[in-house]
This record gives C-alpha cells, structure tokens and sequence, in this order.
C-alpha cells in the first residue's frame, strides 16, 4: 500500500527540517564561539597583569646572622638535622594551607603561589629573597621567624640580575620519574645539602649573576593517592611496574576488565593453582617505605627556575649546567627520583614567568616538606661558604613602654613592625654617650635632635671641631630662631670674639674657674716633670689675683705679667679680699724671688701660657677682659650658640683651648642657676663632638650635678681609649656610671667587650663591631630606668628639615657685627692692660 503525501505537505517538512538544522547549527556555532571566549577570557584573566590586589607580590630580603651558634664540631651533623627538621615542619605549615579551587579558580586560575630564592647579584654575594602575596604576608614571616628567631626581613625593590650587556640563559629542573618518588633529603645526607649549591654559587667569576626560583603553592591532596596505591600494590605482592599499571587502572577498565576475560571460558587457561606472590627484594622494600614516607607528608606544587647572565653567551651556558649538575646531590637513580635539566635558553616564555615569578602548571614537580627542607633554606650559623650575605647584627625589639613623647631619634624595625623611638625631656637631663667609628652616622644623629631641639625653642650649643656639624645645620635653622643664633667662629680674625675664662664673679665661680684652668693646662700641656702641688700654688693664687677685679678682669695674656710687674701685681691686689692670696703674694712670693723657685715657676708657668699669647689669633681671643657671650644668658633665653671650632683653621690645640673653656663657662653658668626656683630653669642641650678634647676631670660634676640644673650633655665620640690619659681612667668611669642612654654604633675589637658590656647580654661583641652604618644599638633611658638594648636606624635629617642657604651669609654677618669686636681695638686693648714689649716679653707684634 502506497502512503501519498501531499506535495504541500512534503515542501513544510522539508522546510521544517532546514530550519531545524539552521537552529541547530546555530546553537553549535554560539556554544563553540562562547566556549572559545570562555577560554580566551580565562587566559587573560589568569595574566599576572590581572592580579587581584590580595595576591600581589611583595619582595623581601632574609639575612641571618653569620655567627651565632657555639656547636662543637662533633654534634655539628646531629645538629643540622634537627635545625632542618625545623625548617621542615615551616615547609609542612605551608603545604597545610587550603589550595583554590572552584569554578572561580578555574576561570581565574591560582594565585596562592610564593617563590623563594637564592641570587648572585652585581655585588657578588649570595641573597637570599623571598615573594609573597599580601595575604600571606605575615604567615609566612611569622613561619620564618618561628626557625631562624634573628632574621631580618626587609621589603625591598625587587633585584635585577640583568644588564644591558650580555647574555641570558635558563632552565627549569624536573623530576626524572614520577612525583610519588622521592628524591634524596637531609636525612640520607651527612652535611646541609644546600652546602653543595651554595659552593657552586659562591664560585662565579665576576660580572656573572644567578638566581635559583623556587615557585610554589599547596598541592592538592589528591597527590598523594597514587603512591598509596602503588606501595600497597607492592605490598600484596606485586613487582612496581605492575603495581603502577594497577594504580593508573580507571574506573571503567576495571569493570570491563582485561581482554582475556573477554574470552570465552572454554579457551581461557585453566590453572587451578593461585599465583605465585612476588618477594620483594631489599632495596624494593625501602623504595616502598620511601614512597610511603613522601606520601605522608604536605605537598608542594614546585617550579625550579635557573637564570643566568654573563658577558658572553657560552659562558652563560656553562654556568646554567654548571649549577644544575649541582642539583645531581639529590639523586638515587635507581629506586628514588632525580632531577632533570631542561635548558631553555633565552626563551621569552620563560624569562617572563622568571620576573613576574608565574606558576607553570605544564612543568611543575610536586615535592613535600622534607625535600623542600633540603632544597632551599637559609643558611645557619658558622656555614663555611663564603660570599653569602650574612646580617651584620642582629635586631633587637623595642622597648614595651617605649615613650610617646619627645624627640625623635629613629625607628626601630623588628620583624617588619616598625617604630618611632623618643626619649622624654626627663630622661635627657641624665644625658646621652655617643661612641662609633668615623663615618657610621654619629653627626647625623646629633644633627637631628639638635634641629628638633632649636625648632622646639630650646636652648642648645654645639661644640664642633669640625665645622661640618655647625656648617650642615645653619641652612636648616628656621626664621622664628635667627635672632637666637651666636656663632663662634675664632678663625674670623677681623671680628674676634672674647672669650675670657678668668670672668667670675663670685668666690665660688673665681674658685671653679681657677681649678678649671688648671685642669685644663694639664690636659693640653702635660709635663710630669714640672707638674705638681708647686705649680699649682703659683697658678692658683695668679689667676684668683685676676679675677678679683670684677670691673676689669685680668685674662690669661696677663698672666705672665703679675709674675714680673710689681706695680700691676698691688694694683690686682688691691681688689683681692682673700687674706690667703693676699698673704701669697705679699710675704711668700717675694721670699721665693730670693731662691730659684720663684724663677723657676715664672718660667715654667710662662711656658704654658706662651704658645697660646704669641699666637696673635688666639690673643685676640682670650686677651679681651669681657666674653663676647654671656653664657648664663644664653642658657637662661635658650639662644643657639654654635662653636665652629675647626682644627683645621686654628689649630688642634688652639681648638681644644677654646672648647674647653666653653664648656667650663658653660658648666659655671648651670651651677649659677641655684639662684633660680627649679621650675624656672630652663633645658639646655650641649652637643659636643669628640668630647674627650672638651673635658676634663670634673665631667664627673657635670654628669652628676648639672641635670639638676637642666644642662643636659650629649656627648659623642670615636673610641674608648680617647678617654683614658696616662691610664687615668677617671673620665671613661664617670661617663659609664653616670650617663642614662647609651648610643653604640659600629665600633672596633678594643672597645667591643666594653660596650658589649654595657649593652648585654643580648648584644654580643660580633654584634658592635659588624652594626651597620646609621645604625645604632640603644640602651635607653625611660622613666629614669635603663631599657633592654635594641637596634634603631637613625634619619637623615636632611629628608625632615627644609633648608635655606641663601640665610647661611646673613647668619654669619649678624653674629659677628652683634658679638665680635675690631681687631684694631682689641690689639690697642690688649697691648695697654698686658704691656707686652715693656716687661720682658717678646718685642711687641706689629698688629
């Protein structure tokens, strides 16, 4: 029976099927094109450039100290492993952390990866780095920190081991066999496996830079499961190569089964015997015990990269090989894994996924916690490889009641948490000891409390041998302070400034001021030989003779002259009131005149004065009868006197003289304030460098008396022994046993076990003596109470303080019109009051 379908009917199916057909190829071409986007839009959004911010890297860099460890050398391999064993549970805290998964992490991909590293920079030395994400920032250094307590982590630029000049080479290091076995670790070796890298690193020639990139992140756990699978494959008695075809067996082959099950019964085999189990042999049975191990340990997903740059593009080569055969040390070839090289040359691919440290998924290993131990670590104390960047000296915390207020010293970074360092105006009247080397940033340092000071108000002078440290704060010093400014500038001979250390004006002061000048002759100009209670007498009695006219004071330029011009000495005494130095120069001079002692002082008291009174400059200076300054004034308004003192203009001795005169007129004048309720007196700081130039034996006074009458020292220099004279270690004992804050910066091996001393036990002499430039350890003052020490980086005041040099001139000028005097006046003054040429001096100068 024929079915007829009407022609109309036939012309709709047919168009119905086409329309179909269309659709259909339609949807296909949409889900083909919008499968296509999905995955060019996972490529792009899987770009390092697309980051979320979360995930974006920061570089830091890990020192450790070089010396710290005191291990006999035949624990050293028992130690090490234990160390390592540490290490290995901070890689089993990082393979513990929850990989990305999910629809998300497909689109987006991963971006829970790190990447540690070992680089040979442009400087030669062996750094180590690390790069993690924001988020896991802090974990991961807390892990650190956990293993190697004194790390230093500092964020830094990421390094460049690239040049303009030269060639590239890398690779990347995979595993030999499948990732369930494991490579030879810490445990199987005698000595720290990195030692064998390390070596290959520290010996490249110069102009050759490496880095060794450990990329990584948490293995998924399914990792593991096949080397389960196969150790208990071979367990029940199987040889390997059939237990990993059991273990690679999909789900489907095992239901369908082998091909020979396919058979029909009557052509299978029929063995009625079970098989015979296989008997695993010794070295099988560890091969499985290792797999087992590995398996049950955290994984890490892992990219090994090697870059290399030299000069030439050979050389680049031999140094990429060179360093991947050091890497063969982790290799048991026949029942472990082992690495293996692929050398990629100067590939873009590669040296892209270098910089931006991506993770390869098409060649990466996965490794556990105690082959990443093995692998990359820092390295431990006493490790004999030279060329390794070893921290300097340790860091140290912060004190827990560090103060909120006061100046600034510097920050204090410990374990990347920073903090502002002050000290209280309280604990600064029990003053502040400065030692380091030249160049380590003790005129820094003081440059940036004196400037708080003067932009504060306060009261200060310094006291520079210098002159770099008067010179690089002027241009800083702000307009509301001009008119406070006094600079002492001896070497300006047109407009000396007087500086006489004979004004006194009570008993006590004339009385001070006498020792003081003593003291001071002895310091400058010892003489064992003449030096003694004699000498002392006679100067003694000479300069109370002096300055017992308060109207017109005698100066030291007179001194000579009350030894010789009868009439000059009853017109001094005619001023005197003390019946004892009456009766010295009325009964007992004139008797020792008939004998040699008195000609005999003469001269030797003479001497002591003459180079300085025949020096036309420093006459000018210490011949006037009245100071340029009023040092109890300035004290008391908080001027801001600068004593340019440079040796090199005027003389070592002649700017010792002059400073210690300063400082003695300055220590009279805080004395002088006991006529002032406490309250009313005022701060005022003395900043002197190279101090031990500057005091002498009553420091210990200053030190113990004057921070009750607010004059507060800071005090800095370069080495111990500066204080010790003749082994009188007096001044270097007043100093430690009386100063609040100590400031140590790096210092040499004399002064190591004094100042380590000080600072101990937590800053050891390795510490003192290896501190690194503007760094500084500190034992600070807090409430009247000694902090822990701890380091601190001090600021360059230059970033804090804006200068004006177009005010550094009128500065000069000013002080000198308001404070010095006409030369030509001074010397009329001088040659009247000492009658130089008429009493048997030298012929008088020609001005």
């Amino acid at each position: 029976m024929e079915l007829n379908i009407p022609i109309d009917e036939q012309i709709i199916s047919s168009a119905l099927l086409n329309q179909i057909i269309f659709w259909l190829f339609i949807i296909i071409f949409v889900i083909v094109a919008a499968v296509i986007l999905v995955f060019i839009l996972r490529k792009i959004l899987s770009s390092h450039k697309l980051y979320p911010a979360i995930f974006e890297k920061k570089i830091f860099m890990l020192t450790v100290p070089e010396f710290d460890l005191d291990k006999n050398d035949e624990n050293k391999v028992k130690n090490i492993k234990e160390l390592l064993a540490g290490v290995e549970n901070f890689y089993a805290s990082l393979g513990g952390l929850m990989p990305h998964k999910g629809f998300k992490t497909w689109l987006f991909g991963r971006y829970d990866c790190w990447s540690f590293e070992m680089v040979v920079g442009s400087d030669g030395l062996i750094t180590f780095y690390m790069a993690v994400p924001v988020y896991l920032e802090n974990y991961i250094k807390q892990q650190i920190l956990s293993q190697f307590p004194h790390c230093q982590i500092e964020e830094v630029e990421d390094y460049n081991i690239f040049n303009q000049q030269g060639y590239v080479a890398g690779g990347y290091l995979k595993l030999a066999k499948q990732s369930m076995f494991p490579i030879l670790t810490y445990k199987q070796m005698e000595t720290d496996p990195i030692l064998g890298i390390l070596s290959t690193l520290s010996k490249l020639p110069p102009g050759h830079t490496v880095a060794i990139q450990f990329v990584m992140r948490s293995a998924s756990p399914n990792w593991r499961k096949r080397g389960v699978k196969v150790a208990s494959e071979m367990q029940q008695g199987k040889k390997l190569k059939d237990a990993m075809s059991s273990a690679s067996s999909t789900a489907l082959s095992k239901t369908l089964g082998k091909p020979s099950d396919w058979l029909p019964t009557s052509t299978k085999k029929d063995d009625s015997k079970p098989p015979e189990l296989y008997k695993l042999s010794p070295m099988e049975e560890q091969m499985v015990k290792f797999i087992e191990e590995k398996a049950a340990k955290s994984g890490l997903d892992v990219n090994i990269r090697i870059i290399t740059f030299a000069p030439v593009e050979n050389l680049a080569k031999d140094v990429l090989r060179h360093i991947a055969n050091a890497f063969s040390q982790y290799s048991s070839y026949q029942y472990a894994n082992s690495f293996k090289a692929v050398l990629k040359g100067s590939g873009n691919k590669l040296i892209q996924d270098f910089i931006y440290r991506n993770f390869d998924e098409s060649n990466y290993c996965v490794l556990n916690s105690e082959e990443m131990a093995s692998l990359w670590h820092l390295p431990y104390p006493n490790t004999e490889v030279p060329r390794i960047k070893w921290l300097q000296a340790k860091r140290l915390a912060p004190p827990v009641n560090m103060p909120a207020t006061g100046i600034v010293l510097g920050e204090n970074d410990f374990r990347g948490m920073k903090h502002i360092v002050r000290i209280k105006d309280e604990d600064r009247r029990r003053h502040m000891y400065i030692v380091g080397m030249t160049g380590t940033g003790k005129s820094y340092f003081m440059s940036h409390m004196a400037l708080q000071d003067i932009a504060a108000g306060k009261g200060v002078c310094i006291v520079d041998p210098h002159g770099s440290f008067v010179e690089d704060i002027l241009p800083y010093i702000p307009k509301n302070r001009l008119d406070d400014v006094i600079i002492f500038d001896p070497s300006d001979m047109e407009r000396p400034m007087g500086l006489n250390m004979l004004e006194a004006h009570t008993p006590y002061e004339m009385d001070m001021a006498a020792q003081e000048m003593i003291n001071i002759f002895y310091k400058l100009l010892p003489d064992p030989a003449m030096a003694g209670p004699m000498f002392e007498h006679y100067m003694r009695n000479a300069l109370l003779a002096l300055m017992a006219d308060q109207d017109d004071p005698g100066t030291l330029v007179e001194l000579a002259r009350i030894f010789t011009d009868e009439t000059y000495r009853k017109q001094k005494l005619e001023h005197v009131t003390d019946i004892l130095v009456k009766d010295f120069w009325e009964r007992e001079y004139p008797a020792s005149q008939k004998g040699s002692t008195g000609s005999d002082m003469l001269s030797y008291v003479i001497s002591k004065t003459g180079r300085f009174v025949e020096n036309e400059l420093m006459r000018n200076i210490i011949g006037q009868s009245r100071s340029g300054i009023n040092f109890r004034q300035v004290m008391d308004e908080g001027k801001i006197l600068l004593m340019n003192l440079c040796k090199g203009k005027i003389g070592e001795t002649n700017s010792n003289l002059l400073g210690l005169i300063a400082v003695s007129k300055l220590q009279m004048a805080a004395l002088g304030r006991a006529d002032l309720p406490e309250d009313q007196r005022n701060d005022f700081y003395l900043y002197i460098d190279e101090f031990q130039n500057f005091i002498t034996d009553s420091i210990s006074i200053i030190l113990s008396e004057a921070r009750k009458y607010k004059l507060n020292l800071i005090m800095g220099h370069q080495f111990i022994a500066q204080l010790v004279q003749n082994n009188d270690t007096r001044v270097r004992d007043a100093i430690f046993g009386n100063v609040g804050t100590v400031a140590a910066y790096r210092i040499g091996v004399d002064d190591a076990e004094t100042i380590a001393k000080q600072l101990g036990p937590q800053v050891s002499e390795y510490d003192v003596m290896n501190t690194e430039k503007f760094s500084v350890y500190l034992r600070l003052l807090i409430d009247n109470a000694a902090s822990d020490p701890f380091n601190m980086k001090i600021y360059n005041f230059k970033d804090y303080f804006q200068a004006d040099k177009g005010i550094v001139a009128p500065l000069k000028e000013l002080s000198r019109l308001k404070f010095g005097r006409d030369r030509k006046i001074v010397v009329r003054e001088i040659v009247e009051r000492s009658r130089i040429g008429q009493m048997g001096m030298p012929a008088r100068p020609k001005f």
